[in-house]
This record gives structure tokens, C-alpha cells and sequence, in this order.
């Protein structure tokens, strides 16, 4: 039995951060993507990433990678053709089927790039801050770096409102 959770409480106090409770109740949900094809997410570096997925039986050209918003969509759809003749399986293990996985990047994340190797997708992600966003040293100098304003011009400001 699950219930539903409830996030006002953190809406009070943490402003800017609602779109995280509708992170967690996206993925809360009872309509989960199916286990197929399996993956792996592996941290390469501090904001490197790599997703490899499993697709034995797919071409390069059977794939789709698609990064949209802060969503990577991986398709996989096999081409009918008519002229194949109907397969006899005395046991079937590898799944043959089409799909589609999405995954939710974080901010900052960008995909570099996309190689096979074995029957693994290897999708390579990178975390890229922004300069304004990393953090700086702030020197200490003997004396402030702003300039003074001129003394005339707040005088002149008061004179002007006695007359």
C-alpha cells in the first residue's frame, strides 16, 4: 500500500526547490518505465558520467538519442521487414523488442557523446557549470576597491530640496 507524500512542508522553507518534489513524485510513480533494456550508470569522474546500456541485436542506425530540456531520451525501434522468414525458437532469452528510456540529467549536464562497443550504447555525459556559478577566492586587498562618491553631488542634492 502506498500513499501519497506530502511536500508543503518543505515548500515553507526551501523557495526554488519545488521542482525537486516533482522529481521525486515522477519517479515515486506506480507507471514505472519497464526494466528493458538494462542499465548501468557509472561515475567516471567528479562530473563525468556514463550511462551504458545493454541492446544486443540493435545497429547503430536502429538507435535514436535525443537530449531535450533536462531529459535524454534513448529509442530503439527494429525495422519490420516482410521478407524474413518467421524464426523457430526452441528458447528465446534475448529480447528483440522496441523502446524507449528516459532519464532526468541534472542541471548543468550535457551529453558529449554516444559509442558502441560489444553490444553496450555507451552514452557519455559531463556536468558543465558555468563560470558565474563556480566558485571564486575573493582576494583581500588593504583598501576597498569601490570609488568614493563625490561629496559635491549629495550636497548639491540636499541644496536643491531646501529652496
Amino acid at each position: 500500500m502506498r500513499t501519497q507524500t506530502d511536500f508543503s512542508p518543505l515548500y515553507r522553507s526551501f523557495i526554488g526547490f519545488d521542482h525537486l518534489a516533482g522529481l521525486i513524485e515522477k519517479a515515486s510513480r506506480s507507471d514505472k518505465q519497464s526494466s528493458y533494456p538494462p542499465y548501468n550508470v557509472e561515475l567516471l569522474a567528479e562530473d563525468q558520467y556514463r550511462i551504458t546500456m545493454a541492446i544486443a541485436g540493435f545497429a547503430d542506425e536502429d538507435l535514436e538519442i535525443e537530449s531535450k530540456e533536462n531529459t535524454l531520451i534513448v529509442t530503439g525501434t527494429k525495422p519490420v521487414s516482410d521478407n524474413i522468414s518467421p524464426r523457430n525458437f526452441l528458447h528465446q532469452g534475448i529480447a528483440e523488442r522496441n523502446f524507449e528510456r528516459k532519464f532526468q540529467l541534472g542541471e548543468h549536464v550535457k551529453v558529449i557523446g554516444a559509442f558502441m562497443e560489444h553490444g553496450l550504447l555507451h552514452i557519455d555525459l559531463e556536468r558543465e557549470i558555468p563560470e558565474a556559478l563556480k566558485p571564486r577566492k575573493i582576494a583581500i586587498n588593504g583598501k576597498s576597491l569601490l570609488q568614493p562618491r563625490a561629496a559635491s553631488s549629495t550636497n548639491h542634492s540636499i541644496g536643491a530640496n531646501e529652496s
